[in-house]
């Protein structure tokens, strides 16, 4: 198989993969470039000379100090947790287009609130703009993904999720770098820590202008009986004619799964809690939420809010070497998640990546454990340089990055899109969603204390955590690879669960075959029709 081979569920026309469903998915992922950016830039921020000298940081205890940072990071995690519940009832109400229009202008207030606060003001306005800010991005988590699966044909569903990724990374990119930049080219001051903020401003705008271009999702307008605007766009999109056979195909998949579920549960904002009383459907939510448990459980989001302190504890001495060092985090990061989106996700597949990346981060974890346990780097002083065995833990804390980047970074995001049916897609990526955020807020609001009291001990906890996580993907998680959005019901309810996916693609394969063969017959029993017809008129006329 070439790097862009896909492998597909059923023929498909090459027009379907075309510039119109790439550039929506891209347009919808500049949401991820404004999560990546937040979640990246603050917690070098708080670190910044400028912004630290502004608001007394020195005045601090290390314990207050400690408290004060995790407080400010985390308000933005509880308000991503409460956002992406909102973006339930907004998708339901409004769609997935102006559910993304809403919730960026929210992030946008935010921004500006954070933009006004000054020394003499206090940190209040920045802690308010954070939780607006919180809310908008947690919102967006929810919707993104869901509008790029419903617009993607099955073999590039997870290349075009795996865009979202990519704009989460690309937004840390800047992030990671930013404060960087402004510590070596600016004197210390206002205006030095208020770029941070302001940047902020710039995927939003990206964002806002380019969903007054993108259409609404066609399974959202089937779903609320606006057909024909949904044939429409459907059309546009996959570059077919209404009368196309893949066309049709797709709109009778889609068909059959809304009539399904107004026939066994209904249609309602309310109706699809009923799904839950569904044990296959429950455990769908279950596994959603577990998947992100796993994510957080890697040490990412410690790395990511408190990378100062996550370098410092490894020996990285010096405000400019740790933001250098994160800037050095940042590219491997974004470098991988190309790998990863052009050919990882739709080749090998989601299972493959998470067993692989939970194995081999799980190694690098304790081997930095390890080498802070023996060496103490700590104890170092700040113009003594890394020993040979500090050289190597910055090397496995790399080599970590290339484990985890292609796996666990953007892979719960893509499995979530895909494994819910149509009646509670909505609901279940707001749960996963706000599973995302909530966990993220336990390791925000935590992760100083935990290495001010635990030490080396952080990195052999997450390395446990990993561990772990190989095991639950093998028992647990079914490859989605491929499998129509429709068949998701199909595939989770193929026991054992490393075998689903082989046995349904199969099962879809001898579909296609008996579907072609109809076709068939019934286009040679038309040709014999019209030529007995053509022989009757014949006769007569003579």
């Amino acid at each position: 198989m070439g790097l862009l081979t896909l492998k597909e569920d059923r023929p498909t026309p090459k027009s379907v993969y075309n510039w119109r469903v790439y550039t929506c998915a891209t347009v919808a992922s500049f949401a991820a470039c404004l999560i990546g950016y937040e979640s990246a830039f603050f917690g070098t921020t708080l670190a910044l000379p400028s912004f630290t000298k502004e608001f007394d940081f020195e005045t601090y205890d290390s314990n207050s100090l400690a408290l004060l940072k995790q407080n400010i990071v985390s308000v933005y995690q509880a308000g991503a947790f409460f956002g992406s519940l909102a973006a339930y009832a907004t998708s339901y109400y409004l769609g997935r287009r102006f559910s993304l229009i809403f919730f960026n202008v929210i992030f946008a207030i935010g921004c500006i609130m954070q933009l006004a606060c000054t020394g003499d003001k206090g940190l209040g306005l920045i802690i308010g703009g954070r939780v607006l800010g919180g809310f908008g991005v947690g919102g967006c988590s929810n919707m993104t993904p869901i509008y790029i699966s419903e617009l993607s044909p099955p073999a590039v569903r997870g290349r075009l999720v795996g865009l979202y990724e990519l704009g989460w990374q690309m937004g840390g990119l800047v992030g990671f770098w930013i404060n960087y930049g402004v510590n070596t080219t600016l004197e210390p001051s206002h205006s030095q820590w208020l770029i941070p903020f302001a940047v902020q401003l710039i995927p939003s705008g990206m964002l806002f202008i380019g969903l007054i271009f993108i259409p609404e999702s066609p399974r959202w307008l089937l779903s609320k009986g606006r057909r024909e605007q949904a044939l429409k766009i459907l059309c546009w999109i996959r570059q077919l004619e209404p009368d196309h056979p893949y066309l049709l195909e797709e709109l009778s998949y889609i068909d059959h799964d809304l009539e399904s579920y107004q026939r066994e549960i209904g249609s309602g904002f309310w109706k699809p809690f009923k799904t839950l009383k569904d044990s296959n459907v429950r455990w769908r939510f279950i596994l959603g939420g577990l998947l992100f448990v796993f994510q957080n459980g890697s040490g990412i989001n410690a790395i990511n809010y408190y990378s100062p302190t996550v370098f410092k504890s490894i020996g990285i001495q010096g405000t400019n070497t740790a933001f250098l060092t994160t800037g050095i985090f940042g590219v491997v990061k974004t470098t991988l998640t190309f790998v990863w989106l052009l050919w990882l996700i739709d080749h090998l597949g989601r299972r493959t990546l998470l067993i692989a990346g939970s194995i081999g981060g799980s190694l690098c974890m304790w081997f930095i454990g390890a080498y802070i346990k023996i060496s103490k780097p700590e104890d170092t002083q700040a113009n003594d340089k890394l020993s040979s065995a500090g050289i190597a833990a910055i090397f496995f804390f790399y080599l970590w990055t290339a484990f985890y980047t292609p796996s666990w970074n953007g892979t719960p995001w893509v499995v979530n899109s895909e494994m819910f049916n149509q009646n509670t897609r909505s609901l279940g990526q707001a749960s996963a969603s706000a599973n995302n955020w909530f966990w993220n807020f336990i390791i925000a609001r935590f992760t100083e204390q935990m290495f001010n009291s635990m030490g080396y001990g952080v990195y052999f906890f997450f390395a446990s955590l990993m561990i772990i996580s190989s095991f639950f993907v093998i028992l647990c998680v079914p490859e989605t690879k491929s499998i129509p959005l429709e068949c998701m019901d199909r595939l989770f309810a193929v026991k054992p669960v490393w075998r689903a996916h082989g046995v349904l693609m199969e099962e879809l394969a001898q579909e296609e075959v008996i579907r072609s063969a109809d076709s068939g017959e019934r286009k040679s029993a038309e040709e014999d029709a019209l030529q007995v017809d053509g022989g009757d008129t014949k006769g007569s006329s003579v």
